[in-house]
């Protein structure tokens, strides 16, 4: 039964709903409420336990008890410290110790602080009259005044006494011997003058005594690099350089792969998807991959830690040999026609001729520039001839029966970036950071087509189209522009963009039928175009830095060969 009604019909019912039970936080106002002072009323209204004393936890954030001044005025209880120090309490106004507000002007300061390090001693800021009122060493502060170190200054006296002196000027009579006259260049007091030959011994009719032959010291010399001039090498990675029937890694796989003699572009090719093999190796950035000419199962790769690996595409898919022939990142390598030798060029201004088969550096070739490409001229009858383009604006031709360079190119007003064989070999265009194309006769330092616009950019990387009629240079502002090779017109119509390559000499490729073209980009990207209609077909996530190289295997439907930055070379189908 609630406890607002009662059986007792007698009583009066004063409170029908209960609000005599509610907490005091929660009663209603009423006016009959008579405000009765409390000099330390209870924090919390619902406080059950009638706390008086102040118990918190440390997470605790507010007081939920008001605790009586007598408590507050109660002596410290419990043991003292016997380890603490006893007068340590005595100045203390703040947790940490004895804290006073004091303003002095910065150079105040300065002068107070200097002169407690220099000399020892500082006035006291403290404005408490038991202070004392100098810091530090106080016969210090005695012995100069209580003077600042600003303030002091040396007397006239003392000054003197640490001048130096210069001896007598002497006589102005006497002109040799004691007492000459010196006047303004008598010696310092205290100094010894040293005579002309003093120190320099009479070796009249004495005897020499034998002096001990002094000890040969060996020079060592240092420890020339591999692949300095003179000290290439080259590493075999595999147990034996030939097969059961003799044949080297140069040997076509027939058995693995019939359909490598066939000709480049006979089948419709398609664009790749997955990655089906990663080559590793390089411990930097790879800038520059070459298949093997014709057949494509060898892959060169050059790299910035100097090295130039040889690769096998179709049986294991390992490392052959590594080249160790530049001391700096290699720059381009190039195969001759027949792949039995290649050509490197580095950041070291060397340019080397290797042999593919046995890893031996047959040549040497350098002009003390640095070259940034080199190719081998196409004809079979000048496979001995090459030209590289260098850092100060020229193409050089080399003879490399003779070692000579043979002609120059110089018309270019930036280093020259590509070399491109157009025309049945007869001609050849090359690209330069000026941002021009210009087109040459082979052996014939005369430019025949300049191609200069104002608003094009420099093109790093220029690839010859399959059918051989067309050029695709890579322009720095995102787009691959077309070029003839009969007439060097740009093709308006054939535009290709929607990548993102600036500042980076990304290769162009074209895959064996024509079909498509393709380019990296800076993301790590290789992105796919329609040849004929100019639209994106694909973009492959392919590496994680800037894909600089690709390249198409030739005898393939859809295999692509990407080389990045990131080190990694990979195989995509």
């Amino acid at each position: 039964m609630s406890a607002a009604y009662s059986s007792d019909e007698d009583t009066t019912i004063n409170d029908a709903f209960g609000l005599s039970k509610l907490p005091v936080s929660k009663k209603p106002r009423t006016v009959q409420d008579k405000l009765a002072f409390q000099a330390a009323p209870h924090v919390l209204a619902e406080d059950p336990l009638n706390q008086t004393s102040l118990v918190t936890r440390p997470t605790d954030t507010q007081m939920n008890v008001n605790i009586p001044y007598s408590e507050m005025m109660l002596p410290l209880q419990g043991p003292e410290n016997p380890f603490g120090d006893s007068n340590r309490f005595i100045n203390q106004n703040a947790l940490a110790g004895h804290v006073e507000e004091q303003s002095m002007s910065d150079h105040a300061f300065k002068a107070q602080h200097l002169t407690h390090s220099i000399l020892g001693y500082s006035v006291n800021p403290s404005i408490d009259p038991n202070a004392p009122s100098i810091l530090g060493s106080v016969e210090k502060a005695r012995e100069n005044g209580f003077a600042t170190i600003d303030t002091l200054r040396a007397t006239n006296s003392q000054k003197k006494e640490l001048k130096r002196k210069r001896k007598n000027r002497g006589d102005l009579d006497v002109v040799e011997g004691e007492g000459a006259y010196v006047g303004p260049w008598a010696a310092w007091d205290g100094e010894e003058e040293i005579g002309f030959l003093d120190g320099v011994e009479d070796t009249g009719d004495q005897p020499q005594e034998e002096e001990e032959p002094e000890p040969v010291v060996v020079k060592k010399k240092a420890k020339p690099k591999p692949g300095a001039y003179g000290q290439e090498s080259s590493v075999f990675h595999g147990k034996s350089m030939t097969d059961y029937q003799g044949r080297t890694y140069m040997h076509p796989p027939l058995a693995e792969a019939p359909h490598i003699l066939s000709e480049a572009g006979s089948q419709e090719t398609f664009i790749p998807k997955t990655c089906i093999h990663t080559w590793t190796g390089h411990t930097q950035g790879v800038s520059v991959i070459r298949l093997f000419p014709e057949t494509g199962h060898l892959l060169l790769s050059g790299s910035m830690d100097t090295k130039i690996k040889l690769w096998d595409v179709y049986t294991h898919g390992n490392c052959l040999r590594t080249f160790h022939g530049h001391v700096q990142a290699v720059k381009d390598v190039t195969f001759s026609n027949d792949g039995k030798k290649f050509l490197s060029c580095g950041y070291d201004r060397q340019m080397k001729l290797w042999d593919t088969e046995t890893g031996q550096c047959l040549k040497r070739f350098s002009n003390g520039k640095t070259p940034y490409v080199v190719r081998f001229h196409p004809d079979e009858d000048k496979q001995h001839i090459f030209l590289a383009g260098m850092s100060d604006k020229k193409i050089i031709q080399y003879d490399m029966n003779s070692g000579e360079i043979t002609q120059e190119y110089d018309q270019h007003l930036g280093p020259v970036n590509t070399i491109t064989f157009v025309d049945e070999n007869r001609r050849f265009i090359t690209t330069s950071d000026d941002k021009t194309i210009r087109a040459w006769d082979y052996d014939i330092p005369v430019v025949i087509k300049y191609i200069a616009e104002p608003h094009m950019h420099s093109m790093p990387a220029v690839t010859l189209h399959p059918s051989k009629k067309y050029f695709a240079a890579q322009s720095l502002d995102n787009q691959i522009l077309i070029y003839s090779t009969d007439n060097f017109r740009q093709n308006r119509k054939k535009r290709f963009a929607g990548h993102s390559v600036a500042g980076y000499a990304c290769q162009v490729g074209f895959s064996p039928d024509g079909k498509w073209i393709s380019s990296g980009d800076g993301e790590g990207n290789v992105v796919f175009w329609d040849w004929k209609t100019g639209r994106i077909k694909s973009r492959l996530q392919a590496h994680s830095k800037v894909v600089i190289a690709h390249e198409w295997l030739p005898h393939e439907s859809s295999k692509v060969v990407t080389a990045s930055w990131d080190g990694l070379i990979k195989l995509w189908d």
